[in-house]
């Protein structure tokens, strides 16, 4: 069977480390904060990590037979989903730029490849990095239920943050449609590996948060004005909005210097 009609049936995706499910023939009920000590099963164990020849300790039920009774982070796990279908759109989108049009581009490192990385809500709306071969952008992604797709492609926005305030480019394409991304770094040959790149995006997305970066100046809109020419002349429309100033912007701030470590 396949589902979630009512019972568990194997449905990982459906439930988060903290339900607590009941069994539908008896109604006994299984608390991960409290285990099981019939199979000697350890408090703090989800329901999802139990063997798969766990019954239920009453009646011998399996486990495909049971419900959930509470489930505390139903929430997360909904907010979760949507972060992940979201930002699944925007790696497949630029992954589709990058097979179809970037592969031969003199700026790309093809050490690297598209991944997002990062998301979280920020005020109701997923924001984190995705980083290509040709580029490191913080992007910020509509809420559920809100439409992007009026944004203007090249309009600017300055969003605040504790550690500053950073100008933000509006884009539409059509997997993702509307979104807002601030440059990090491009071109990408500094990187060494994508794990390198990874860890540069991860520290960022720590750093946005802290108000001590809040006095450096960020120069990023002075920067983007005296390469609109440089960036014209690629040639590559679809990918304006990511090739974005070089240096010196607030993502040496922020990124504390690990780009250029080895």
């Amino acid at each position: 069977m396949s589902g979630f009609e009512g019972s568990y049936l194997g449905a990982n995706d459906k439930i988060s480390l903290q339900a607590i499910m009941e069994c539908k023939i008896c109604w006994t009920p299984y608390d991960p904060a409290e285990g099981d000590d019939t199979r000697q099963i350890e408090p703090g164990t989800p329901f999802v990590a139990l063997p798969e020849d766990w019954k239920c300790p009453n009646c011998d039920a399996p486990k495909e037979q049971f419900l959930v009774g509470e489930d505390p982070g139903s929430g997360a796990l909904a907010e979760a989903a949507m972060i992940g279908a979201k930002t699944h759109a925007l790696v497949t989108d630029f992954t589709e730029v990058w097979h179809g049009k970037m592969r031969d581009v003199p700026i790309v490192n093809k050490l690297l490849h598209v991944q997002a990385v990062g998301f979280q809500m920020h005020e109701g709306r997923p924001l984190g990095v995705l980083l290509s071969p040709w580029f490191m952008n913080l992007v910020q992604l509509p809420a559920e239920g809100e439409d992007w797709s009026a944004l203007v492609p090249g309009a600017k926005e300055v969003i605040s943050f504790a550690s500053g305030e950073y100008e933000f480019i509006h884009n539409v394409r059509e997997m993702v449609g509307g979104y807002k991304a601030c440059s990090l770094f491009s071109p990408m040959g500094e990187f060494r590996s994508q794990a390198q790149a990874v860890d540069v995006a991860r520290a960022v997305m720590v750093a946005l948060f802290q108000d001590e970066h809040r006095a450096e100046t960020d120069r990023a809109a002075d920067i983007r004005a005296a390469r609109e020419a440089e960036i014209a002349a690629l040639e590559v429309p679809e990918i304006l909005p990511e090739i974005l100033p070089e240096a010196p912007t607030r993502r040496q701030v922020i990124s504390a210097g690990l780009a250029s470590e080895g």
